[in-house]
């Protein structure tokens, strides 16, 4: 015997579930919603499922589904996924760009953010952005796969980790009945040759006088790339460095963790000649603007390709990731300090859980006096 009514559903006010019968509730929240749930138990095992909104689902066709969610439990079969299947099942082109929406909230760097979507569109959509997700097989993988697996060896790798990311997420929610391996997929591809990646690099001795070139002209991505060899930092650290960061009566700059690479807040001690470019970008900084170094726009960050055109335009063939290279070369070869203190001064993750204990500290007084003596260093060494 039915227990509700379609009146008893618009009115019902009691906090909790309320039956219908045959495993069909009424919910009622604390907030005044209402949504319809089925209970259903087989096999010593009990299940709800929820069946949507009451403002939306009909008492009517609550019973209709709840029926339908029983006769596929007694039928041995996953109603998640049955319903999935009577829902519409997405293409890869749709799971990505949900995937995208989902995943893309956690991540830090927009570049990042821009890559993950476009290698999926130039390298994926193709062939495989119209095919349901149910349909995609391993041997349509390894077929996109290698047309760029020798040619884009480090793209293949990363396309082929984001096709598993949005294959994983179509089977976690019930559009596919089995999982693909995707090291199963490229075992048949060919060896990819391996390739060390270094950043050009200048050498430390030229860096005092390249200096005095920079300073012949000042644009913003002038002196953000100043700014990063100062301090050693990565160009997107400082690209993104805002003035509540800055902290000058103590002389420090502090990067919280959600900017940095290894995820862990970094403090870097300005020297005098760091400090001296923050002075001037503070004279530089429009009313209400937060960021240090602006882009084109005073309150938009700077474009990535700012700071490597200052370069370019000044027939370098340097990355601007090379001058902490350069830091690091000058710091070994010419300093007694620790490589522990050196490498804190560039945030480097420590692998060795021993040694990254005893490195717990943030070393701060001796990478103050270490960036000061690379501060000297860059003016004892310019050319005169």
């Amino acid at each position: 015997m039915k227990r509700l009514s379609a009146t008893s559903v618009r009115t019902e006010n009691r906090i909790g579930r309320h039956s219908d019968g045959d495993g069909l509730f009424l919910a009622v929240g604390s907030n005044g919603s209402r949504s319809w749930v089925c209970r259903v138990q087989k096999d010593g095992r009990r299940r709800d499922f929820g069946l949507g909104s009451a403002a939306k689902v009909s008492l009517a066709r609550a019973r209709e589904l709840s029926r339908q969610v029983r006769a596929w439990v007694e039928a041995g079969l996953d109603p998640v996924h049955e319903r999935r299947k009577v829902e519409g099942i997405p293409t890869f082109r749709e799971a990505t760009a949900t995937v995208f929406a989902s995943h893309s909230k956690g991540w830090r760097n927009a570049k990042h953010n821009w890559q993950w979507l476009r290698s999926l569109e130039m390298f994926v959509f193709p062939k495989l952005g119209d095919k349901k997700v149910s349909e995609i097989t391993g041997p349509q993988i390894h077929e996109v796969l290698s047309e760029i697996w020798l040619v884009k060896p480090e793209t293949a790798r990363r396309v082929r980790q984001r096709i598993g990311v949005v294959l994983d997420w179509a089977f976690s929610k019930g559009y596919r009945e089995t999982e693909i391996s995707m090291t199963s997929v490229t075992r048949g591809l060919p060896r990819q040759p391996k390739t060390t990646q270094h950043y050009a690099a200048m050498p430390y001795t030229d860096v005092a006088g390249f200096l005095i070139r920079l300073r012949e002209k000042e644009t913003m991505g002038r002196l953000a790339l100043e700014f990063a060899i100062a301090t050693a930092a990565r160009s997107g650290e400082v690209r993104g460095a805002i003035w509540s960061e800055i902290d000058l009566a103590e002389r420090l700059w502090t990067i919280p963790a959600e900017r940095m690479k290894a995820a862990r807040e970094h403090v870097v001690p300005l020297s005098d000649h760091a400090c001296r470019i923050i002075a001037r970008c503070e004279s530089l900084r429009i009313v209400g603007g937060d960021i240090v170094f602006p882009g084109m726009k005073p309150r938009e960050t700077m474009s990535d390709m700012t700071i490597v055109k200052v370069l370019r335009d000044m027939d370098e063939p340097y990355t601007p990731h090379g001058f902490r290279s350069a830091f690091r070369d000058w710091a070994s070869e010419t300093t007694d300090f620790p490589d522990r203190v050196v490498e804190a001064a560039l945030a480097h993750a420590v692998k060795d859980k021993t040694e990254a204990a005893y490195r717990r500290g943030s070393l701060l007084e001796k990478r103050r006096d270490l960036m000061a003596e690379w501060c000297r260093f860059r003016t004892n060494n310019s050319p005169t």
